[in-house]
């Protein structure tokens, strides 16, 4: 497998593989922009705290109901660094259970390569019907009635959730994060958008559910009853303290509680009362501003600047075509986005709930552990650099059962309870602590941490601010902001969150940060152990999920395992597959560890990698998969016998569009770059065994 020059990629801002033209559809730019959390946190590498190291805590199981991802149910070196050494003893022969294949080799192919004596196939893209009487698709013509019948655009979450008393078959329910225009239409104006163009977008992102039966070819899609499409005008219930407060009302809404459509999803999770979560991520992108608009009186410039909402034309232009994207016209819009969004399967005609309980933020996704007792409790992380982790804690208890009554009630579990942000602290000596990632004396960076709470919710909507200052509507609204002045830990972009159902220990996906330590941005800490950090790592936290106070260690610190600012778990780094920029994460039954990655800012396409957790092999790290050129690789779900991924933007290239494509998976040929949803599995075996 030939790798492609370095030259075809074209490197954002100079840090990662990830194209110019993918930033400023999917997260509006935020690289090139500003950080938005400019609140003086002190970062705790600047103070060095007289603290001990807890013992292990004693982890609560949970029983498997349904796989998925996000469920709990079932680089440059430092040249003058020394290169760390403490821990690298020659691997045991035999591979952990679930981790015994070959791994794949770093590559630039335009394809989904996979393990020798595995195969694979694709599941369902772009365009494909997800409703009986969806038109086939015609990228010469599309419509927004026809996409509204059909697979959405850039699927980036993935659960597979088997349907009761019917072997082998599925729901699988996925978000379509973002549009990249210049990828779907030909000859697309991005001065000049047309009125069908805005109507297919509308339509190719929100969620979907589409019943999928098990072949010896792999998933195929059905036309069942609960197949369905959700999409940027789809009804959604707001509950918990924003709801109805005067920061949601609009002139469609003057109640405040009943918000058009879902947009920018990201990764989910299934929770164990068997409904789906989706967070809303990087929703600024949507709204705009004629030039020179100024902010109406009532809207704070800072909550707008706080969340990266730019008062001037958006990139897609929807402001154009609809007024409650225009902040001039509807200012309060924007704050009806940037919640957990939870979707029962089950019932194609029920309207999905935005949980502002859980707080307003870049929602990566949200996942669910349950205590011994029964506690809820749910972790969430804010996608943006130097923003921070979140917790909620359920005042109620999950009732069993999958009736309706049973379903009606947990899903209320996200609406009464507090919601926690994290703060970390270490006893790391700060000279130890450099930005070089250089380990410290103690083998690994490790610390201790407290969850600060700042907001507590009760039924009707009934809450109570736990932030001195900051109403209980202003704290579920403006989550960010309640935050910045409890004083919780700046992170180095906090994706996804997920407690392992093996240990219930809790792991973080940081992605990466190429500001800290530059240009006066907050430096490096224990956690976050690396100045212009490209390459991003994966927390480990030991909590006491209920109560308020925790351990951490960092896993990984990712990229080329040559380089001596990267670490393994103490495993032998010439040993492992080189892994960049972690994202989405999964268990599988045998409690390993599985991270897709976005972004990779070394020398090859983006993949899927599985992590040994425990015993001698912890932290060998080995690639499953890759996913085409200009492809990430999102929402990954592993079973015994069957391993899902979602391929978004394949092809995504600035240089590129759909009238000059770089990929042509999956069709090859004169086919066009869709994303879809790929099976990977081995002829009667099991994966990894």
């Amino acid at each position: 497998m030939a790798l492609v020059p370095l030259n075809l990629f074209v490197a954002h801002n100079g840090k990662s593989k990830r194209q110019h033209v993918t930033c400023v559809y999917k997260c509006g730019d935020a690289c090139s922009k500003p950080v938005p959390n400019r609140s003086d946190n002190e970062y705790f590498g600047d103070v060095v705290k007289s603290v001990s190291r807890r013992s292990m805590l004693q982890a609560g199981g949970v029983a498997v109901l349904a796989v998925g991802a996000g469920s709990v149910l079932a680089a440059c070196s430092q040249d003058s660094a020394p290169v760390a050494t403490s821990t690298t003893s020659t691997a045991p022969a035999e591979p952990p259970p679930g981790m015994d294949f070959a791994s794949v080799a770093p590559n630039s192919d335009d394809a989904v390569i996979i393990p020798d004596g595995y195969r694979q196939s694709v599941v369902i893209g772009w365009g494909d019907p997800v409703l009986p009487d969806a038109p086939q698709f015609d990228i010469a013509n599309q419509t927004g009635a026809a996409q509204r019948q059909q697979f959405g655009f850039n699927n980036d979450f993935a659960g597979l959730l088997p349907i009761p008393g019917q072997q082998n078959r599925f729901l699988l329910v996925t978000n379509f994060e973002y549009v990249s225009p210049q990828f779907m239409f030909a000859g697309y104006n991005a001065d000049a958008p047309t009125r069908e163009q805005f109507d297919v977008e509308i339509a190719a992102i929100g969620m979907g559910v589409v019943e999928v039966e098990r072949t010896p070819e792999g998933l195929r899609p059905v036309m069942g009853t609960y197949n369905r499409r959700i999409t940027a005008d789809s009804p959604m219930t707001l509950t918990g303290p924003a709801a109805g407060s005067d920061f949601v009302k609009t002139p469609a809404d003057p109640t405040g509680r009943t918000v058009a459509g879902t947009f920018a999803n990201c990764a989910g999770g299934v929770t164990p009362w068997g409904t789906v979560l989706s967070g809303e991520e990087n929703f600024q992108d949507y709204f705009g501003a004629a030039d020179g608009a100024a902010a109406p009186g009532p809207v704070d410039a800072d909550r707008l600047d706080r969340y990266g909402v730019s008062m001037e034309p958006s990139e897609l232009k929807w402001e154009t075509f609809d007024p409650r994207f225009d902040l001039t016209r509807t200012p309060n819009e924007p704050n009806r986005f940037g919640y957990v969004v939870e979707l029962n399967p089950w019932d194609p005609n029920s309207t999905p709930i935005k949980h502002s309980a859980l707080g307003r933020l870049k929602h990566e996704g949200a996942n669910i552990y349950i205590t011994d007792d029964g506690t809820v409790v749910a972790y969430t992380g804010d996608d943006e650099r130097f923003d921070y982790m979140y917790k909620f804690v359920s005042a109620k208890k999950m009732q069993p059962g999958t009736d309706p009554a049973a379903m009606a009630y947990n899903m209320t579990l996200l609406d009464e309870g507090t919601l926690y942000v994290a703060k970390l602290s270490s006893d790391i000596p700060a000279s130890e602590i450099d930005g070089s990632g250089t380990l410290p004396a103690s083998g690994s960076f490790m610390g201790t941490g407290t969850w600060i709470p700042l907001l507590r919710s009760g039924p009707d909507g009934q809450a109570e601010s736990l932030v001195a200052g900051v109403t209980a509507q202003e704290a579920a609204v403006f989550t960010r902001m309640a935050a910045d002045k409890a004083g919780a830990t700046k992170m180095d972009r906090p994706e996804d969150f997920e407690a392992n159902p093996t240990t219930g220990k809790v792991y973080v996906a940081l992605t990466n940060n190429d500001v800290r330590g530059v240009d006066g941005e907050p430096g490096p800490d224990a956690a976050n152990p690396r100045n212009d950090n490209k390459s991003g790592q994966v927390l480990e936290i030991t909590d006491d999920h209920a109560g308020t106070s925790f351990t951490w260690d960092l896993l990984l610190v990712c990229g080329d395992p040559a380089a001596a600012d990267t670490y393994y778990g103490g495993f032998d780094k010439t040993k492992v597959s080189p892994i960049s920029c972690p994202d989405n994460l999964a268990f599988d039954s045998h409690g390993n560890l599985w991270i897709s990655t976005d972004g990779n800012a070394l020398d090859s396409n983006d993949g899927l990698f599985a992590v040994a957790l425990e015993g001698p092999n912890r932290g060998e790290t080995k690639q499953f998969l890759t996913v085409p050129l200009g492809a990430e690789t999102c929402g990954p779900v592993i079973t015994d016998d069957l391993v899902t991924v979602c391929v978004q933007h394949p092809g995504e290239n600035d240089d590129n569009s759909i009238d000059n494509p770089l990929s042509r998976w999956p069709e090859g040929g004169n086919g066009t770059a869709r994303p879809a949803v790929v099976a990977v599995w081995k002829d009667g075996g099991q994966i990894g065994v």
